[in-house]
């Protein structure tokens, strides 16, 4: 993975990115996946550069504490080796430091936490002393759990509840879910959270009940079938 410095670029009404490159890209490789030289598709995620913040750092300890806890033993030296050692080989021998004059991004650390987070639902590790700092970040959690389709109250396997009703005699294949807030519900805290109520489910589970967008991407990857226009 190559950060690339962008511009934007104002002609005749459009934006456009110009990327630059260190190096000539590799034509014939181009051409081959994508049939043309002169128009092709990347992927594009904005990248944050700041120095990696001490709250990030906090968050990653506190979840490894969860691991530890759950796993049994002292392993805490050993999940830090093995998440740093999947960012590098995922990001071509980059290291990362979560130190505090770490030259690593804030983009770094939240690729490294996410990665964290992610064997963490895998596995059904129970979220504690992490759950304590992600609800300081309740959109970021109530992403994930519907990334996994894990339920946001007991952790169980989850359906895609959505808080922005969709009318009776709908068909969700044509609605675009990416314009509708949802949360991730079993079908037990789903059935209640229509019998009680959203205001009466938020106090009794002390959760926020807004829901989160979610985008094209992570809907289809989830299962959600919908209408994305073109895509």
């Amino acid at each position: 993975m190559q950060l690339l410095r962008t511009k934007l670029i104002k002609e005749n009404g459009k934006w456009y990115q110009v990327q630059e490159l260190d190096e000539k890209p590799n034509l014939d490789h181009i051409e081959t996946v994508s049939g043309s030289t002169d128009e092709y598709y990347t992927y594009f995620e904005l990248a944050d550069t700041r120095n990696v913040r001490p709250q990030q750092r906090r968050l990653f300890f506190a979840l490894l504490n969860d691991i530890v806890r759950w796993y049994g033993a002292p392993i805490k030296d050993f999940l830090k080796e093995l998440f740093y050692t999947e960012f590098e080989i995922e990001h071509d021998g980059k290291s990362i430091s979560l130190s505090d004059n770490a030259k690593s991004s804030v983009s770094d650390a939240n690729d490294l936490l996410d990665r964290v987070i992610d064997f963490m639902f895998e596995w059904h590790v129970e979220f504690k002393e992490g759950y304590k700092m992600l609800t300081k970040n309740e959109r970021f959690y109530l992403y994930q759990c519907c990334r996994h389709r894990v339920c946001m109250i007991c952790g169980n396997k989850a359906d895609i509840h959505h808080v922005d009703v969709i009318g009776a005699g709908m068909n969700r294949a044509h609605v675009d879910h990416t314009k509708r807030h949802v949360m991730a519900l079993c079908r037990k805290h789903h059935g209640e959270i229509e019998q009680i109520g959203s205001q009466a489910f938020s106090e009794k589970y002390h959760v926020p009940v807004e829901g989160v967008k979610l985008d094209v991407g992570t809907l289809k990857k989830i299962g959600v079938q919908g209408n994305y226009g073109s895509d």
